[in-house]
């Protein structure tokens, strides 16, 4: 039984079944609403009911190979990848549960006549399982992208971290450089220059004489006395 087990977890099929998982309920939802506008196409409703019956196998497959990974790679995540990986399995058991209750439903719905009033009430709970299995499936995209869970990068770094974002990894440091580009300091003022004007008024004005100039001729009169 463990080397079967081994086996199974050597083949990692998990991502595989999860896929068939993901893709067969959910188009089982969608072609179940189609055929509830044209009751007249019973094939549509037939369709949806094989459909449904599949993923919901595929469903607890999916759960069963996912707690073989976990058990494989649970040790090697980090206390986040831990955590993502927690909601992960319980949304994972928990959809198993519900789409296999929503699949006998489903059954009944075509196998008895007075269970077709239940139709709407089954679908609504229909596409809500859906949406939280897009949810789950999201969880386990976020362990493998940004984790590296079950990939050969964890068994690399042991405890994986999530991987920083590509504006993180554009310098070393993980922030752009800042450049101060020096801004050149003024001289000082150099004293102002006369002006043409200037030179030119003095220019015109005559140079003063360098002896004084006597304030009056003496008289003869005044010579005398």
């Amino acid at each position: 039984m463990d080397k079967a087990l081994d086996i199974l977890q050597r083949m990692q099929i998990h991502p595989v079944v999860d896929h068939f998982t993901v893709s067969l309920l959910m188009v089982g939802v969608l072609v179940d609403l189609v055929g509830s506008l044209a009751p007249t196409r019973t094939w549509i409703r037939s369709m949806a009911l094989s459909l449904m019956i599949l993923g919901a196998i595929a469903a607890a497959s999916s759960y069963l190979t996912g707690d073989l990974e976990a058990d494989r790679i649970w040790k090697a995540l980090g206390p986040d990848a831990k955590s993502i990986l927690h909601r992960h399995a319980q949304i994972g058991e928990y959809m198993a549960i519900t789409f296999g209750i929503l699949a006998l439903w489903r059954i009944f719905i075509g196998a008895f006549s007075f269970m077709e009033g239940s139709r709407p009430i089954y679908l609504m709970i229909a596409v809500l399982a859906s949406f939280v299995l897009g949810y789950g499936a999201h969880l386990g995209g976020d362990l493998v992208y940004n984790y590296g869970a079950g990939t050969a990068l964890m068994a690399a770094e042991g405890n994986p971290t999530p991987w920083p974002s590509p504006s993180a990894l554009a310098s070393p440091g993980g922030v752009l450089p800042t450049v101060t580009v020096p801004t050149p300091t003024p001289s000082a003022t150099p004293s102002a220059a006369p002006s043409p004007a200037a030179g030119a008024s003095s220019a015109a004005m005559p140079a003063s004489s360098p002896a004084s100039t006597p304030s009056a001729a003496a008289s003869p009169g005044t010579a005398n006395m």
